[in-house]
């Protein structure tokens, strides 16, 4: 492979990178995505499709001491959390829960509830430019309680419209009008009525990545070695050769530290693992939308191929082998409301990567010219992809992003 040039080069190839070059490439520049592998294949896959309108808490929210004691015991199915692990990152978790002050609520669910909104809207837009305005489902998203939980209902309600954020207190009876085929054993609902969802993630970041294609885009499928300044510019070496570029992305999602830390850069990232399995659906018996099992701590939602389930939260070593105990505990009690057959393949794991404050990195790089991080963008990745992107997009071309990212900027941590 020949050394190219690019105005700018974008490294990682799932929603954010591929929303990022993208954006770019609008902008009239010349625009190189690269990953090892093809868009959509990493953690952009394997998440429940949401684009969900009210995920402006940040999981580390005042209510998190209140739930601590039920995660000690690492039996639940909503988190799990490697000891080694937590000794190791003392210092990640220690910051981590210290955001949980409710005096640190309100700026990050704010900053959120503009990057959500932003993003939100551009979905609905290129979703169908790519021609995959079919998987795309404005059913809402509905959370479930199979206790009496009309108070935490109330209160999360009352959170949403602090923001604008239309929901419906549902009951028994109501929930079974919304989703007539699966077993009543829920008591309280709460239906995100403005949230989408889409029926294969992963396709619609492909589909995105070919959009970027069509408008002249260079998609790269490479091992990425290095990123070092070459006066004014960056050389991104490749395992097959290099490219020079004036501006690098850095989107690569759980794997950004690594390629960041030779630059000096330390980056504080955990990753929040997730598994999903995806089953046979009944076509008898549907699922019309996805249903987040607050007490059961897992999330099912009708895809493609099948009904997928996704556990909760496994907080460890990003490469640490695979335990599908959360995934296992999961799936009969998601079996008991939702009727539906054999596995469809093998169980997937994937990496969230997430910051102590739960806001990703959005901006430039404080001691490197010509470098942006985009990454850190946990549990609502999906969701907030092209925000992100359009946002980093913007900065390089010199024009205020459409939101505020000042929240966002890397220079909080590095």
């Amino acid at each position: 492979m020949s050394e190219q040039n690019a105005d700018v080069v974008v490294l990682g190839a799932g929603i954010v990178g591929v929303s990022t070059a993208y954006a770019a490439r609008q902008r009239g520049m010349s625009v190189v995505l690269i990953d090892r592998r093809e868009p959509g294949s990493e953690t952009s896959y394997g998440n429940a499709g949401i684009i969900s309108s009210g995920s402006v808490s940040p999981l580390n929210n005042p209510s998190l001491w209140k739930s601590l004691p039920k995660y000690l015991g690492n039996r639940h199915a909503a988190l799990r959390w490697n000891p080694l692990w937590a000794v190791r990152n003392a210092g990640w978790v220690a910051r981590f829960l210290a955001n949980s002050a409710a005096s640190r609520f309100e700026p990050r669910a704010t900053a959120l509830h503009g990057l959500i909104g932003a993003s939100a809207k551009l979905h609905r837009e290129w979703i169908v430019k790519a021609g995959a305005g079919h998987r795309l489902r404005e059913t809402g998203w509905l959370r479930a309680w199979r206790s009496d939980a009309v108070a935490s209902a109330k209160q999360e309600q009352a959170l949403l419209a602090d923001y604008g954020i239309v929901s419906e207190l549902l009951d028994r009876q109501a929930i079974s009008a919304l989703e007539p085929d699966i077993v009543p054993v829920y008591k309280v609902g709460l239906l995100h009525t403005e949230t989408a969802s889409v029926d294969s993630p992963g396709a619609v970041v492909k589909a995105y990545a070919r959009m970027f294609e069509g408008a002249g885009g260079d998609v790269r499928q490479a091992e990425i070695k290095t990123i070092v300044p070459d006066g004014d510019r960056w050389r991104v070496a490749l395992a097959g050769g290099a490219i020079s570029a004036r501006h690098v992305v850095v989107a690569l999602g759980p794997w950004s530290a690594d390629l960041l830390r030779p630059l000096g850069y330390r980056v504080p990232l955990a990753y929040e693992r997730g598994y999903h399995r995806e089953f046979k659906p009944n076509p008898a018996r549907s699922l019309r939308r996805p249903i987040y099992d607050i007490d059961g701590g897992f999330i099912m939602t009708p895809m493609e191929q099948g009904i997928r389930v996704t556990s909760g939260v496994e907080l460890t070593d990003r490469d640490a082998p695979s335990s599908f105990a959360q995934l296992d505990q999961v799936v009969p009690i998601a079996r008991s409301v939702a009727e539906f057959g054999d596995a469809v393949g093998e169980a997937w794991r994937g990496s969230r990567p997430t910051l102590p404050d739960s806001l990703p990195m959005i901006g430039p790089a404080p001691r490197h010219a010509g470098l942006w991080l985009a990454f850190g963008n946990q549990h609502i990745g999906f969701t907030t992809g092209p925000a992100t992107g359009a946002s980093i997009a913007a900065m390089i071309g010199g024009v205020p992003p459409s939101y505020d990212v000042t929240p966002f900027a890397p220079g909080r941590y590095i």
